[in-house]
């Protein structure tokens, strides 16, 4: 176990010095480069050297350590700082950052931490830090239970985002006074001034609104900050949030307060570096975290998931809930969000039995998911649960957390127009597409009950964002409780040597394809039925050699055409192999109120619809 390191106590005129090294060295890496955002990291330097010096506990030779601080930079472009932060802490050298933005360079223009082990969370979006660090924080307090500090240097113009009230009220409603938010109230965003400028009033009454402690204070004044964040460390039962009126491009008298400079090395650098006082070597003793070891509830090693009987008619959701309650059972580290439709996903199940894992983020889908995020950060693994139709305003943080290499597992119920009278703005209907073009993604879409509750014990040992999505009605139970279903696979659940062609389907529309799979077999027309459960990584073999046999594929799904099922079967053939005839039934247009089976006739993807389809391709010859 690593000891307490005792504080090495920096007077102000070493805090001074330290920032003007970080704003020396923040120059230097943007003049290497040609490019960066030095005049932002300029005006957060003395934040940053207060922090580092005298409030961060963090052991850089292990940033694994249960007891060290989190810290995240959500005003990402300002990673020079970032860096200049690191050669300070011993952590890179000055050469290294000097190779800031180039080809294979740790330094990338905004930092992820598939590159740097200390960087938490991939930011440059605007907006997500403070949300991700809700999650945690939230780790911290009612999971790990090891006071560490979550700290997030914010910059005024991503709080025009909404994402970050979401964040300051769901911090404030947990009351998580192990969060700190710093916020660099520099006055000016890319193309001029932010919203409010310096006024930190406007800013500080928003805050108190949300339930924050605030703190207000000039950001270059070194006792000033030092004594804001003391005040935010023994602050109990609110976050606090640090306002600190800071100018951009502080040091460097022609970049001061002026606009344009965004994003740019400074004209001068030489000029902007003697000016600052030269370069310097100057070294920070970073206070180290306490001895701390994070309770892990022990896996019991036996997973009991729910057994169905064939025929029995399930909804896949009801599948989800029980399967994941189960997990939660086996595996201590399985963790569940919900946004307060936990009786519509069925995510109370789990928080019946396993209320201290179970964590209710409301109608706030930002928030939700860069919960997950944080979460995940921590070691825990997440399932994240809402309607389909409704992780598509968080997909930017979706995007961010694979850019960030998170693992967790999102979930979406409600699926398609299959859900009926509700409409079409509770359909998902194009979540399929979104979640196949995130990078490294898993996405799967099961049938029946038993195929839920073995992919859903599945997603917590892949890596990646893992989607799930589940049905609202009751389907048919079709396999066995012997059936396997590994990620990347297919069923063929029908099929004969006289098959005239092959339907492909996902979720509900299996079931319908069955159903016209039988009408049209009594018409003497034998199809091949493949249930394509696992939509990414997609089935090529099962889907080859039923283009081979029969010649043509008709795909059918409950999803728009772009991006869905149909897309998905045609990856399967990128790599040169010959394409086959494909057809595509998929919904159209906005669908309005109907029952279920309304929908899917009114779609065109209901057994009869396929049926009419299948009998139109033979028809016309267009299969062999």
């Amino acid at each position: 176990m690593t000891e307490t390191t005792p504080r090495v106590d920096h007077g102000p005129d070493h805090l001074r010095e330290l920032a003007r090294q970080l704003r020396v060295d923040s120059v230097r890496a943007a003049a290497a480069a040609g490019s960066g955002h030095p005049t932002s990291s300029l005006s957060a330097a003395d934040l940053m050297a207060v922090l580092l010096a005298h409030h961060l506990q963090y052991d850089f030779e292990r940033p694994d350590h249960p007891g060290n601080d989190r810290f995240i930079l959500s005003k990402g472009h300002a990673s020079p700082l970032l860096y200049a932060a690191y050669k300070a802490a011993g952590a890179l050298g000055d050469e290294e950052l000097l190779t800031f933005r180039t080809q294979g360079s740790r330094l990338e223009g905004h930092p992820t931490p598939r590159r740097l082990p200390w960087v938490e969370v991939a930011t440059g979006s605007l907006g997500q830090g403070l949300a991700v660090g809700v999650g945690m924080a939230l780790s911290g307090k009612r999971l790990d239970r090891v006071p560490y500090r979550v700290w997030v240097l914010c910059g005024d113009s991503e709080l025009a985002e909404g994402s970050v009230w979401e964040a300051a009220e769901h911090a404030a409603y947990e009351h998580l006074d192990n969060l700190t938010a710093l916020v660099d109230v520099n006055r000016l965003g890319q193309r001029g001034p932010t919203r409010h400028a310096w006024d930190l009033d406007a800013y500080a009454r928003r805050w108190k609104a949300f339930g924050w402690h605030v703190v207000a204070i000039d950001g270059h004044d070194i006792e000033a900050v030092d004594r804001a964040l003391h005040e935010a460390r023994s602050t109990s039962g609110q976050p606090t949030v640090v306002l600190a009126r800071t100018v951009k491009g502080k040091g460097v008298a022609s970049a001061e307060d002026r606009e344009g400079l965004h994003g740019k090395p400074l004209p001068d650098a030489e000029a902007a570096v003697a000016e600052l006082g030269g370069p310097g070597q100057l070294r920070v003793d970073v206070r180290r975290p306490p001895a701390a070891r994070v309770p892990r509830a022990t896996r019991s090693g036996h997973l009991e998931l729910p057994r169905y009987e064939q025929g029995d008619e399930v909804a896949t959701r009801d599948a989800f809930g029980r399967a994941l309650t189960a997990l939660g059972t086996a595996r201590g580290d399985v963790v569940a969000l919900d946004g307060e439709v936990g009786d519509s996903t069925r995510a109370e199940d789990f928080a019946k039995e396993h209320p201290e894992r179970y964590f209710e983020c409301y109608i706030a889908e930002q928030q939700l998911v860069a919960a997950a995020v944080g979460l995940a950060r921590r070691g825990w693994v997440p399932y994240a649960s809402t309607f389909a139709a409704f992780l598509t305003r968080a997909h930017d943080f979706v995007r961010m957390a694979a850019v960030s290499g998170a693992d967790l597992n999102l979930v979406g119920s409600h699926a398609g127009v299959a859900i009926g009278e509700d409409g079409p703005s509770q359909m998902g209907l194009e979540d399929l597409a979104m979640f196949r073009a995130v990078p490294g993604s898993t996405v799967l879409y099961p049938c029946d009950a038993p195929q839920t509750a073995r992919l859903v014990a599945a997603m917590a040992d892949l890596d990646g964002v893992r989607y799930l999505r589940t049905t609202r009605g009751a389907t048919p139970v079709l396999y066995g409780p012997g059936e396997e279903f590994p990620v990347g696979g297919s069923k063929v659940l029908r099929w004969s040597d006289a098959d005239r062609l092959t339907v492909v389907a996902a979720g509900v529309t299996v079931h319908e394809a069955l159903a016209a799979a039988g009408l049209l077999d009594r018409e003497g027309i034998p199809v091949r039925v493949v249930d394509l459960y696992s939509v990414k990584p997609v089935g090529r073999r099962t889907l080859r050699e039923a283009a081979e046999r029969t010649g043509c594929l008709l795909t059918v799904e409950d999803h728009r055409r772009e991006g869905g099922i149909g897309d998905a079967v045609l990856d399967a053939f990128s790599d040169g192999s010959p394409v086959p005839r494909l057809v595509r039934l998929a919904v159209t247009g906005v669908p309005g109120s109907a029952s279920p089976a309304e929908q899917l006739r009114a779609a065109g993807i209901d057994a009869e619809s396929i049926a009419a389809a299948v009998r139109l391709l033979v028809e016309h010859a267009v299969v062999r």
